[in-house]
């Protein structure tokens, strides 16, 4: 348990990252009237894909 605690200075911005980055990506995706493919798809992505699930609907999902 010892060995755990010593990343977690280092994890705690990563989750914060992950949270703020999906938080931001569901906002999106729920007030967009058309995304490039399904809404429920890119839901999936966002929420399962981790810390690149955000960034890959930034990238990819939105239709300008």
């Amino acid at each position: 348990m010892d060995e755990i605690s010593q990343f977690i200075p280092y994890l705690i911005p990563i989750f914060a990252l992950q949270l703020i980055l999906m938080v931001a990506a569901l906002i999106d995706l729920g007030r967009r009237e058309r995304t490039r493919g399904p809404k429920w798809g890119w839901l999936l992505v966002i929420i399962l894909v981790n810390v690149i699930g955000p960034v890959i609907y930034f990238m990819f999902g939105r239709e300008e």
